[in-house]
């Protein structure tokens, strides 16, 4: 059984990764070289920005689950998408289970990482209750609130961002959308099939 399981999921990856693979040679083909991501500004991701250029992500400390600093640089290698939340948020709330949903269909080919940004410890309390209800995401804290900040979205609540595996921001999107559309997906599949 565990073989045959092991064996879809290897088939899921390769349907996804030729499906992107495809996506990607339309976009070169539109685009000049493939550097926009614009195209899959449909749906609920209607709000996706994409720069010019991809830019560098920032260096802005957070907690990692164990309460240890880290940054951005430590997910180098992989694929990120970067959500940026909080309790006092409703859209925020509302958006992460789908978030999660992503998280557990992508595994480990891509780093979900949920930051969430109230600051009193009771209020970091009540956000790590609130996400231990939607596994498989850890819980990063940014009590400073500070990293919305050093984002393309500037403090908006809620922000993903997704980071390329050079930990180049490619796309961003300030407010709720649906991660776990056929649209998230495809945009996810791309990013991924660029380096694979």
């Amino acid at each position: 059984m565990d073989g045959i399981l092991g064996l879809r999921r290897t088939a899921s990856r390769a349907t996804r990764l030729l499906t992107a693979a495809l996506v990607l040679g339309v976009l070169w083909g539109c685009d000049g070289g493939g550097k926009s991501l614009g195209g899959h500004a449909t749906g609920s991701l209607e709000a996706l920005s994409v720069p010019d250029a991809p830019v560098e992500a920032p260096t802005e400390t957070f907690l990692a689950p164990d309460g240890t600093a880290t940054d951005l640089s430590a997910f180098r290698g992989r694929v990120v998408v970067l959500n940026v939340w909080a309790m006092w948020c409703r859209p925020c709330r509302t958006e992460l289970p789908t978030i999660a949903a992503l998280d557990s269909a992508y595994g480990d080919e891509i780093a979900v990482v949920a930051v969430n940004v109230d600051r009193t410890p009771q209020e970091v309390e009540t956000a790590r209750a609130f996400l231990s209800e939607h596994a498989p995401l850890a819980f990063y804290s940014d009590p400073t609130f500070e990293l919305p900040f050093r984002l393309p979205g500037r403090g908006a609540m809620p922000q993903t961002i997704l980071i390329d595996r050079d930990g180049r921001i490619r796309a961003w999107l300030a407010g709720e959308a649906d991660w776990n559309s056929p649209e998230a997906r495809a945009l996810i599949d791309t990013l991924v099939a660029e380096d694979a």
